[in-house]
């Protein structure tokens, strides 16, 4: 476990920070600048990421919450095969999450409009390739979350259903509040792009091209 967490965040951070000081003692500093490379990445880079981040981190949560419920059904239906018919519906509501990171992607698709490089880089296009690539990133965070959320309550379901029928009400009660965080997100994310527009061309007096 000590390995793993030190593959996970130590080596990163060791590299990150090798880095940054290379760049800092060779005099290359003005390198490691945020805001230029927020200014100079395309618009549609960021809107491109947010959108491939909805759908694909709602996609895992629903993966994840599946193999977690499918688990202890296709376990639990062993000893008890009653309780494969009726737990079916935990896969479903994993199956919601994949489904919400889809419309959500679908809606910020219709952002993207063809836009000359020249004429791309506007106060305007920024907000709009930030605000998709934030709401992206919020809406699949929140169905990831939300995935695992039903996953562990649908798997607790089956098992408990196994056991003792009379409880497979109670837990779905809890599953049904679990699945509701994911729309939560879907809310946020749409509010997130409610004032940005579509990608459209600017003077190109204003913009430069950029890499």
């Amino acid at each position: 476990m000590g390995y793993n967490t030190y593959a996970s965040f130590g080596l990163p951070t060791f590299l990150v920070v090798v880095v940054a000081l290379y760049l800092l003692f060779t005099d290359s500093g003005e390198a490691f600048n945020v805001g230029r490379f927020l200014e100079e990445t395309s618009p549609f880079v960021w809107g491109s990421l947010g959108i491939g981040l909805c759908i694909g981190l709602s996609v895992l949560g629903a993966g994840w919450g599946i193999f977690l419920t499918g688990a202890s059904i296709l376990g639990g239906g062993v000893r008890t095969p009653r309780i494969s018919t009726k737990n079916l519906i935990s896969i479903i509501f994993c199956e919601v999450v994949a489904i919400y990171g889809v419309i959500m992607g679908i809606v910020y698709s219709a952002k993207l409009q063809t836009v000359p490089e020249a004429q791309l880089y506007t106060r305007e296009n920024y907000f709009t390739g930030y605000a998709l690539f934030f709401g992206g990133l919020t809406v699949g965070f929140c169905n990831l979350l939300c995935g695992i959320c039903v996953g562990v309550a649908g798997s607790t379901a089956a098992l408990a259903d196994a056991s003792d029928p009379t409880l497979f009400v109670k837990v779905l009660v809890v599953e049904v509040f679990g699945s509701v965080l994911g729309l939560f997100g879907l809310i946020i994310g749409l509010l997130m792009i409610g004032n940005a527009k579509e990608f459209l061309p600017g003077p190109p007096a204003v913009s430069a091209i950029r890499i």
